[in-house]
């Protein structure tokens, strides 16, 4: 970032090729809506690069562009909204084994992502970044400028949701009907 700082293009390129999938996957996780992310990831590659001339090291690169992105983030969710549907429209081709397996498959992700999603904010953030975006506590506490012990807490917090949920998810399946 302090080559880019300087005008060095190259180094740019090098950063956008090492976190740009990153960033992506953190916006993706974080957004309420996912035609924000697109939109959110765009915005803070442009901020970096208004920000670049100012840059000072005082935490790792990747934790300055999650900041950015984050503020804008929470920006967007501060302004009011109007609702939109959110589709994924299923669709299978092949033999039914596999249209089977495929569609167990789609159905724990996407238990898997709800249960995720319906974290509160901060615990959903903390795991967010660091089984997906592999942060770690103190990259996870100085992006949220949250004490070390408090990420801590949240992510133990998130996990026991996450396995209670789907610890009565598979106790509500196993029930005959």
């Amino acid at each position: 970032m302090l080559r880019y700082a300087d005008g060095d293009l190259a180094a740019f390129r090098e950063l956008y090729s090492r976190h740009h999938r990153g960033l992506y996957r953190f916006l993706a996780w974080r957004s309420p809506r996912r035609d924000w992310v697109d939109e959110v990831a765009q915005e803070s590659w442009a901020a970096l690069h208004q920000a670049r001339v100012r840059y000072e090291v005082t935490a790792s690169f990747r934790t300055f562009l999650y900041q950015i992105a984050r503020n804008r983030l929470i920006d967007l969710q501060r302004q009011p909204q109007p609702l939109q549907a959110d589709d994924d429209g299923l669709e299978f081709e092949g033999s039914m084994p596999a249209a089977d397996a495929l569609l167990e498959s789609r159905q724990l992700n996407s238990a898997l992502h709800a249960a995720i999603r319906a974290l509160p904010g901060e615990q959903k953030e903390a795991l967010v970044l660091q089984q997906f975006s592999g942060l770690s506590l103190e990259e996870i506490a100085a992006l949220t400028d949250a004490p070390i012990e408090t990420v801590k807490s949240r992510l133990r917090y998130a996990m026991r949701k996450l396995r209670e949920q789907f610890l009565s998810g598979m106790a509500a399946q196993e029930e005959p009907a």
